[in-house]
């Protein structure tokens, strides 16, 4: 099944125990910036939304309150582990992979995935299955993060610490990579959603540094992939060890990829 095969290929494994540290971390650092495009846009009580790739609850959550009773919420990812407890009321939850499934039934007036499609190996299928799931002048609002275009866990890289970190970041790249993630695709949104025909583009990039949300990713990440880093001798685990203590002692400067927000309208 597609669903399986996408989860194979996901680095980050919403099975293990450090996901849900991680969509808290995620969520604090992004959904006040996902959620001021959503309000920008418009999205409103009886309105209908698809979450593609989920993850955790908070985004179906945010959604519901602004669609109200009369709206709808059609939460989807490859493993909804996280957000099962939300399902009811206006949200539905569903088990679903984005390049692999026909889209949900109906059409939406926002549809919106955030870090997913970097993660996708047919980013193309993706993208014209929700383009195809919006109503005629709905919104399609796909956020990404562009890794290459700033690849430091520290962008001050001023002492051994912060070199390490750095180092441990650049294995992290490489691993996803491995698993076909393009490390370069946040910039291409504007272009490729003008390509599917939307109007009205437009985008905007935000980079958090030294948040501790940012210290909070970090460490739940480290500690998923923790044991490919050691597998493929990226890291060793003293190196490992040492870099989780740096983070913890907060003497690092944390920041993340930049999350590049792209919105356009299906004329």
């Amino acid at each position: 099944m597609a669903e399986h095969e996408g989860d194979q290929r996901y680095l980050l494994d919403n099975r293990q125990s450090e996901a849900g540290v991680r969509f808290g971390a995620l969520a604090e650092l992004f959904d006040p910036v996902t959620f001021r495009h959503v309000d920008r846009l418009g999205i409103g009580a009886g309105m209908r939304c698809w979450e593609v790739g989920a993850g955790g609850p908070s985004v179906p959550l945010g959604l519901a309150e602004r669609v109200g009773p009369t709206g709808s919420v059609v939460a989807t990812d490859i493993d909804v582990s996280w957000t099962h407890g939300i399902e009811g009321g206006v949200i539905e939850v569903h088990t679903h992979d984005v390049a692999g499934d026909p889209p949900p039934a109906g059409s939406f007036d926002l549809v919106h995935a955030r870090l997913v499609l970097v993660h996708v190996a047919d980013r193309a299928e993706a993208l014209r299955r929700m383009v195809r799931a919006l109503r005629p002048g709905g919104w399609l609002l796909l956020e990404d993060a562009d890794p290459a275009l700033q690849p430091l866990l520290c962008p001050d890289e001023s002492g051994p610490e912060q070199q390490l970190a750095n180092r441990l970041r650049a294995g992290f790249r490489t691993l996803m990579a491995g698993r076909g993630a393009d490390l370069s695709y946040g910039r291409t949104l504007p272009r490729v959603l003008r390509g599917a025909g939307l109007a009205d583009v437009e985008a905007d990039a935000y980079f958090p540094i030294t948040s501790p949300a940012c210290a909070v990713l970090e460490e739940a990440t480290v500690r998923q992939i923790r044991h490919l880093l050691v597998e493929q001798g990226l890291a060793t685990d003293e190196e490992i060890e040492r870099h989780l203590a740096s983070v913890t002692s907060g003497r690092l400067d944390l920041a993340t990829a930049p999350m590049i927000s792209t919105w356009g309208r299906k004329p």
